[in-house]
């Protein structure tokens, strides 16, 4: 289970695991701040794709090198992907999508390689929409403060950002209890990913799966949320 994750995180070819995760977890303990490296407060452009063009703000390096990964150096898969990154990268995200239509329908080299392009430039663009549109447009029915009462938290609950991609666009929720796998108070409302999660958990090969209670939930949306219930 955890080899095909390692192989289908390659195929989205958004940098390794590794730096995947630190700047994630810079993101979550940084929220729109000059640290966070998607800071939706520089506007849409730099928080959908921006942050990429530009060099690092200072704040990102330095607040990025205290973030614990001990973890993660620990895992020999997420060590032995980052070693073999761009061989992995190449072969799982263009020459196996290239090659599967050309033996399985004999489809061509021209149009075998556009559509593999165009999906990566597709799935890019729907995950940078986690970053910029649920963080600019959507309801907080859970926080509309974080880490300080006097600035306003930008993540909000997107539903057309859940309904493409299968589930990613409950961002309030998930900036609330990001320990919570289902990434939604309801797993099974637009939600694919925690759907196919629970379908390995079912199977035995997802397990110790963290969730928060309803009741952790309600007392938080009552103290916090920018709704009225």
């Amino acid at each position: 289970m955890r080899i095909i994750l390692m192989l289908l995180q390659a195929s989205a070819f958004q940098e390794d695991i590794y730096m995947w995760v630190r700047d994630h977890r810079v993101h979550h303990k940084y929220t729109d701040t000059d640290a966070d490296p998607y800071n939706a407060r520089r506007g849409f452009f730099f928080s959908h794709i921006g942050w990429l063009m530009v060099r690092k703000h200072p704040d990102v390096i330095s607040k990025g090198a205290t973030i614990n990964m001990s973890d993660v150096e620990q895992d020999p898969l997420v060590v032995f992907q980052r070693k073999w990154y761009p061989y992995l990268m190449a072969l799982c995200c263009f020459i196996v999508p290239i090659l599967v239509p050309m033996w399985a329908w004999d489809e061509s080299l021209w149009y075998a390689w556009h559509m593999a392009v165009a999906r990566y430039g597709i799935n890019l663009n729907l995950t940078w929409s986690v970053n910029s549109v649920a963080h600019i447009w959507g309801v907080k029915p859970y926080d509309k403060n974080i880490l300080f009462s006097y600035r306003s938290i930008t993540p909000t609950d997107n539903v057309g950002v859940s309904f493409i991609t299968f589930g990613e666009g409950w961002h309030n929720y998930h900036h609330v209890f990001p320990w919570d796998y289902k990434g939604a108070e309801f797993g099974n409302y637009f939600n694919i990913t925690t759907a196919v999660i629970d379908f390995f958990a079912y199977l035995g090969l997802a397990y110790d799966l963290k969730t928060a209670s309803a009741d952790i939930v309600k007392k938080r949306a009552l103290r916090s949320s920018e709704m009225s219930y």
